[in-house]
């Protein structure tokens, strides 16, 4: 596997390292990967940019950078000294980029995919920086999913077919005990989603639009709960557990799938030849959570999340951040109020967490 320079981005900078000679040997059997320092920093852009979320470095050395904070693409020299616009939201290009985050997409040589959301389509630029046509992306439902983020970075795979992350299959159930305009119940036949605990990796071949799953991961589950009091609001109680076992992908310079195993603490990697090889298990110092840890834990995320639901609500009152509204309740003529609240439970909590230290022994030991 080639290396390649690598990009980092630092307070919305952006500054290219120096690529550095490592050796390519496995790591010995019960010892940690190596580590790989970056090289020094060999350029840096003095232009700022709000909030860089992909950078993509051409062959020859110019650099792509997708801000969606500043809600632009700009194409910058090798040296980071100036830069082309490639994508906004003036009239300073006939390419527009709407008003939702895009996503950028390494795609045939020199070339890269700018994924508009909105408009459900997919913008070729050129090596140029130009746009030479403009695609449609092939599911409109998994058009935020190609954007990356926390979902993950799309790709292309060694045979040329692109590999994201599909949107979650939501299943609704009615709800036929509760009463409208009663205490402590959801709206009799109100339908609430069901979150599922498993997504698919899946890949589509842009010529022919074909797609097929080639993989499972397993996601952080929710529950929704709802209620309405006797005023007529409703409130949406998500309840989740902050311990548990999530999977993650990627894919590589190559194109091969590497899907990492959170549980298992592993690597499947997914070759061209659609044959599943799986490494063995990442060593790692396993530690015990006991009972005071894990209140610890769960008392610092709902503070987190309380401190993220506050702040929603301030959007909301300012007028920049959407508002969910339900079915009229209570009898009261006015418009009804939906207030989101968050559960942090520890029951039925892992040993072994995603954002924390992996347990020891089997899940729920």
């Amino acid at each position: 596997m080639q290396l390649r320079p690598c990009l980092l981005r630092t307070a919305a900078l952006v500054a290219i390292v120096a690529p550095v000679a490592l050796a390519q040997e496995p790591a010995p059997t019960g010892s940690l990967p190596p580590i790989r320092p970056l090289g020094k920093v060999t350029a840096a852009a003095s232009e700022l940019l709000t909030a860089v979320s992909q950078v993509r470095a051409l062959p020859d050395g110019r650099v792509l950078v997708n801000d969606n904070g500043g809600r632009k693409v700009v194409l910058f020299d090798a040296g980071l000294t100036s830069y082309a616009v490639v994508a906004d939201t003036t009239s300073a290009t006939a390419n527009a980029y709407s008003s939702r985050a895009g996503g950028l997409i390494p795609y045939k040589g020199d070339s890269t995919l700018f994924v508009d959301p909105t408009s459900l389509s997919m913008l070729v630029i050129d090596g140029r920086g130009q746009v030479a046509r403009v695609m449609s992306v092939p599911r409109p439902n998994d058009a935020n999913s190609l954007v990356g983020g926390p979902n993950g970075t799309p790709a292309f795979d060694a045979q040329g077919r692109l590999v994201y992350r599909a949107s979650p299959q939501l299943r609704f159930t009615q709800n036929a005990s509760g009463r409208a305009g009663g205490s402590g119940a959801a709206p009799t036949g109100f339908a609430m989603p069901e979150l599922p605990d498993s997504i698919a990796l899946v890949r589509i071949d842009l010529a022919t639009r074909a797609v097929d799953t080639i993989a499972k991961l397993r996601i952080t589950k929710q529950k929704m709960n709802m209620s309405q009091s006797a005023d007529g609001r409703m409130s949406i109680t998500p309840v989740m557990n902050p311990m548990q076992y999530v999977d993650d992908w990627a894919v590589t310079s190559d194109g091969r799938v590497a899907v990492i195993r959170g549980q298992e603490y592993r690597v499947d990697w997914i070759g061209a030849d659609d044959k599943v090889a799986a490494s063995q298990k990442i060593p790692f110092a396993w530690r015990h959570l006991d009972d005071s840890t894990k209140t610890a834990f769960l008392d610092s995320t709902r503070a987190a999340m309380e401190k993220l639901r506050e702040e929603a609500q301030k959007r909301i009152q300012q007028g920049g951040g959407p508002a969910a509204l339900g079915g009229g309740g209570g009898g009261g003529g006015g418009a009804p109020v939906m207030v989101f609240q968050t559960e942090t439970r520890a029951a039925g909590a892992a040993p072994g967490a995603a954002n924390g230290a992996p347990a020891r022994g089997a899940p729920g030991g």
